[in-house]
Formats: structure tokens, sequence, C-alpha cells
């Protein structure tokens, strides 16, 4: 066996409070992600608003409690006022980041339904590319307002008499990037922002403010950027967005199954740049972060970039990355880290929801069905309750060459309910090749574990298709009937861990 690993809990011991906003998702008119994704009113399953069934339950086992949209680089020029009204007086255009003509079909008011529907929060994005201050408002009035105003008549005329209530807006998207329609500088974007956001702010106070971070760790402006755009914005805003992919580059497989400790990285240098902005602001306020696009992507060696694209009529295949047993090990453990930085970290998108780079694929007029990274999403949004615990982890490293020394195993535990006794939630990762023990230390508490999910990494090229899938599914994702421990003295617990694998199990504790 690989040397033990150590993970120390007590729940007097806790980071922060889940926010049910992290197991967010993300729906941009890109690709299929909408037209032959959620809606396809031609479909088997489709309901009387067009929208698919298939998908909407499979979102539903995904766990997903928020989606964001309508983007993504596709905001950026988005003219929102031509999407909305009777469908058949909207006219396409061609949508400038993509390259592909948007029928214009599913538009504020469609999506906006379909979100309240399936139960899930809709967090908006504002075009701040090609437009400004005055439609980001109008934007806010038209979801938010009541009767009275020209925008919410507008609203209301168009058959919705209920304001939508959207709480969370995105002030525009990755204006940091040079391939952004409408980029700008940090300061020309910081200015326009707080401008945008003291508008909408007036419009309704309620609402929080995401303001635009970089768009990687990898930008040349990163730091930087955070420092500048919050120097206008500090005040106004509430988070401030990350955006990051990860992938398997050059076979360089030790790296990539390190790429949570990237992103724990990118994290802890966003939060540090942003607390240095609030300490010369003297301000006791703290900017919470918007990991509001995360996954693994296959950016760099499958994805021919935006101006490669032709320009297409009809929904295009585009960025449809089918994944591994080995991708769905690194999402999972992408998660434990976003559950250890729940203190700051209290919203985030897998983008996408379904067809680009997503969980969920489907087929026009055919199945929808899960990838393997669909089962430790699903299996974390639905385990992970309450707070997650400040634990201790005491673990070898593994050399990386994009990542340096990086812990063999990772951990997260969260617990649910007071402090005498709880539900827990225990998340596990092993990153090595060789099967792991981890001795889980509790002192001073009565732990028992249950079952959970396990999900072990192949070796074998990704395959379209819900049969490859299945077979993924089949042989490298198991439902645990029970937690796969071994004797221990009292106040330990023992876990066995396959090699290179994602675990997720039940528990409950009680002090003694």
């Amino acid at each position: 066996m690989h040397p033990n690993a150590t993970v120390l809990l007590h729940p007097d011991f806790r980071t922060g409070t889940i926010d049910r906003r992290l197991f967010g998702s993300f729906v941009e008119h890109l690709g299929r992600a909408v037209y032959t994704g959620i809606y396809e009113p031609e479909h088997a399953t489709a309901d009387e608003h067009g929208f698919r069934r298939d998908v909407a339950d499979l979102t539903r086992e995904l766990g997903v409690t928020m989606v964001r949209y309508p983007g993504g680089n596709f905001v950026s020029n988005y003219v929102w006022e031509d999407g909305v009204g009777p469908v058949e007086e909207r006219k396409p255009f061609i949508d400038l980041a993509w390259r592909t003509v948007e029928p214009n079909l599913v538009g504020t008011d469609e999506f906006l339904q379909w979100a309240e529907r399936e139960g899930i929060e809709p967090m908006m994005a504002v075009n701040l590319g090609t437009r400004g201050v005055a439609a980001a408002a109008a934007l806010v009035e038209y979801c938010n307002g009541v009767a009275g105003s020209r925008w919410a008549d507008l609203r209301i005329a168009n058959g919705r008499e209920e304001p939508y209530g959207v709480r969370l807006w995105c002030l525009g998207n990755e204006m940091d990037g040079p391939w952004q329609i409408g980029h700008k500088d940090a300061h020309e974007y910081g200015k326009l922002a707080a401008e945008a956001g003291k508008a909408m702010k007036l419009v309704d106070p309620s609402i929080e403010l995401v303001v635009c971070g970089s768009s990687s760790m990898q930008m040349e402006t990163f730091g930087e950027w955070e420092q500048t755009v919050l120097s206008y914005t500090y005040d106004l805003v509430d988070h401030i967005s990350m955006h990051a992919y990860y992938e398997e580059l050059d076979g360089d497989r030790a790296s990539f199954l390190g790429s949570a400790t990237g992103m724990d990285r990118f994290i802890r240098r966003v939060v540090a740049s942003a607390d240095a902005v609030g300490a010369r602001k003297r301000s006791d306020k703290q900017i919470t972060i918007s990991f509001d696009e995360w996954n693994v992507w296959y950016l760099e060696s499958r994805f021919p970039g935006e101006t490669n694209l032709p320009l297409q009529h009809q929904p295009a295949r585009i960025i449809e990355d089918v994944y591994s047993g080995l991708d769905a090990v690194v999402l999972g453990d992408l998660m434990v880290t976003l559950l250890n930085h729940a203190d700051r970290v209290p919203v985030a998108c897998l983008a996408q929801l379904v067809n680009v780079i997503a969980p969920i694929m489907t087929e026009p007029g055919g199945p929808a069905w899960k990838q393997p990274t669909f089962h430790p999403f699903a299996a974390t949004a639905r385990l992970a309750q309450g707070d997650v615990l400040d634990v201790r982890v005491q673990t070898p490293t593994i050399t990386t060459t994009r990542h340096g020394d990086v812990p063999a195993v990772t951990a997260a535990v969260t617990w649910a309910g007071e402090r005498e006794s709880g539900e827990l939630g225990v998340f596990l990762v092993n990153r090595t090749a060789e099967p792991v023990e981890v001795e889980l230390r509790h002192p001073g508490v009565a732990l028992t574990l249950g079952g959970g999910v396990e999900v072990t990494a192949d070796h074998e090229p990704a395959v379209h298709g819900p049969e490859h899938a299945a077979q993924i599914e089949a042989e490298h994702v198991a439902t645990l009937d029970a937690a796969p421990v071994t004797a221990s003295a009292p106040g330990t617990t023992t876990v066995r861990l396959a090699p290179e694998s994602w675990t997720a199990l039940s528990g409950t504790a009680t002090l003694t």
C-alpha cells in the first residue's frame, strides 16, 4: 500500500457554510447548449413550451441549483430586447462570438420561465461589450420591475405579470480577454462596471453584482486586473468572477490529476488581491468569489479557436468534449477544492450544462445521456450539506511538471447538524497510481460511514455516444452500499481508496 495519509476532523473547526449556489451550471447560446440541448420543440419529450423533459430530468438528478445565462462570450454582442416579445416577430442575427446565426427562439422570458418551472435560480449577465449602462438597467427593470414603468410594462405586455426577482447579475463577461467583443482594459471596464452596477442597483437595490475578474490565472494582466477593477467597484459589487479550465496536455497525467492544486492557488491569489484592495480602502467589507466558469475542457488540444469557426446557420457541434473516467476523477477533485473554500466561494457554475463541455449530452430527436463527469457532480451536490469542516490533511506529495509538488490525497468533509451530532459527507481523492489507506482521525467523535459513490480513472480514449458513457459508468463508477473501511482504533476510521480515484461517502457523527 502507498504510505498512509491522515485526515483530522472535528465539528468545532469549520471553514464555512455551503451556499447552495455552489452547485450552479451555465447555459450559453453556444453550439447546441440551447437548441437541441435544453430546447427542442419537435422532440418526443418536449413540454408545451418546447423544452426537453429528458434534459430537465437529468438536470434535476445532477443537482443543479442555479444556471448562468445567456453567456459567456455570447452576451457581449447580445441585444436582449431583440429576444423578447412574440417569437414570430424576432429576427435572427449573427452571433459574433461563436459565428453562428442565432434564431432568437429562446430569450430572457423563455429561459427565466424554464428556470422557474425547474426550481433553478437564474444568474443573468448583461452586455458590457457593445452596450452599457442604459441597456443593463433596462434589463433589470424588465426582469424585476413592477407595473407602471416602461420596461416592466413591456414584460407584462409580453405575458408575464409577476417580476422574476432575479437576484444575481454578472457585469459582463471576461472583459480582460482580447477575444471578447468590446474588450476593454481594466480602467475602461472598471469605470463602466461601476456605472452600470450603480444604475442597476438604483433600479433594484436588492440585487447582487458580480464584477469580471481575470479569465484565467495565465492572463498577463492577472492580479493587476483584479486590483484595478476592484479599485473602481469594491464598494458596489458583491463578488468577483473567476474562470478556469483544466486538461491533460502532452500525456502529462500526473499534472492533470493535480489540477485542483492549481485551482486552489488561483482562489487564494484572487482572495489576496481582493483583500488587498479592501485593506487599502480601510473597508470591513469582504468580496467573495463567483467561480462562474470551471470544468475540464480540452481547450488547447481540441478547440480550433473562435476565429477559425466557419459561419453556421444551424446549431453547430462546437466544443462537444467527450469525457473519460480520468476526467471525472479530476472534476471531483476540483469540487473538493471548491468545498474547502466555502468561506470565500459561495457561487460556482460548471460550464456548461448540456452538450458544450457538459455532463449531459443529447442527440437531436434522440436520447439524452450522462457523461462520466455527471457522477461526481451529482454525488457532491447530494451529499455536501451544511458546513464544510476545517480538516487537516497529512499526505505524501507528488512532483508534477505544471503544479510542482501536490498532495497525493485531498479531502473535504461536510457536517449538517448541530455541534453534538450531524450528517457527514466525506470526499476523498487518491491522485496516485497505487491504492491508498486514508486514516480519518476524529477524537471525541463517534463516526459511522455508510455508502456512497466511487469513480476510478480509466486509460482508454473517450468515445462519443451513450453506449460508451454507459460502459464507463458500469466499469468506473460504483455505487457503494457500504464504506470501504478497515478495522480501526477508537477515534479512527481507515478508508481504502482505489488508485486514481474519487470517493464520496455519507456518514453520521456524534460527540462522545
